[in-house]
């Protein structure tokens, strides 16, 4: 998804695990209406059309990205503003990497699940290895999406939204997601954010379960919490989370 009018930055939206860049498309009128620049909201690899990676790593994921904004053609970003969803806002910092050179100008993290303990990271290997599901009825397969994405209740599965995590093959439905996605393991932010000199800020909302204040503010950067909202706060209030970028646009 790209919209390229306006002259500020290029505004880069990042999905978390299990979604799409789709989730993003509710965004698209306030965007018109507040932000000057143009904006985009890929696929991460493994995920919607995106082909997947041999191994994921948010290294990998970050120069998939990288990739496509190099091929933007005659109109390469000049400044970069990277908003990211959980496993998004992580790989919004490996873009920011000052060794990678992309003209990012600051990073939004939202979400960011930042501790993960042994029990967590198991089952995430155990999903990565699951064979990939196969559902007779679309209606199946999008509820079980919305599940993965931690949509349920923010989308319908009716929603066009949801048709982006869908593939149809030979009559039956599965979900679009590459499921080794899940083997990409924990984050180090620490060292991310030590290898990028742009102003970063993560964000949570106030019921998110799967971050804590004080586990956001142990890596040493502003922390904002959104009152009332939960973990997907960017499909829930985008005018609350769009504030967040108000001082880079």
């Amino acid at each position: 998804m790209d919209d390229d009018s306006g002259r500020g930055p290029v505004l880069v939206l990042l999905h978390g695990m299990g979604a799409t860049g789709e989730v993003w498309l509710p965004w698209a009128p306030l965007l018109e209406e507040r932000w000057a620049g143009r904006w985009l909201a890929p696929d991460l690899a493994g995920h919607g059309h995106a082909p997947p990676l041999a191994r994921y790593s948010f290294a990998g994921l970050a120069d998939r990205v990288a990739d496509g904004l190099a091929r933007l053609g005659d109109r390469p970003p000049r400044r970069l503003v990277l908003l990211g969803h959980s496993l998004g806002g992580v790989v919004a910092l490996a873009l920011a990497a000052r060794a990678g050179g992309l003209p990012v100008d600051a990073v939004v993290g939202l979400g960011i699940k930042a501790v993960w303990s042994p029990t967590e990271l198991a089952k995430a290997g155990e999903l990565a290895r699951r064979p990939v599901t196969w559902f007779a009825t679309r209606d199946e397969a999008a509820r079980r999406y919305l599940r993965v994405a931690g949509l349920t209740g923010l989308f319908a599965p009716e929603d066009p939204v949801v048709d982006a995590g869908l593939r149809r093959v030979d009559g039956r439905w599965r979900l679009a997601m590459d499921p080794a996605a899940f083997a990409v393991g924990p984050p180090d932010l620490a060292a991310l954010l030590s290898a990028t000199d742009v102003p970063v800020v993560l964000a949570r909302g106030e019921h998110d379960p799967m971050v804590t204040d004080a586990q956001l503010e142990e890596v040493g950067v502003p922390v904002v919490t959104l009152p009332g909202l939960g973990h997907n706060a960017h499909v829930e209030d985008p005018a609350a989370v769009l504030a967040l970028l108000d001082a880079y646009r």
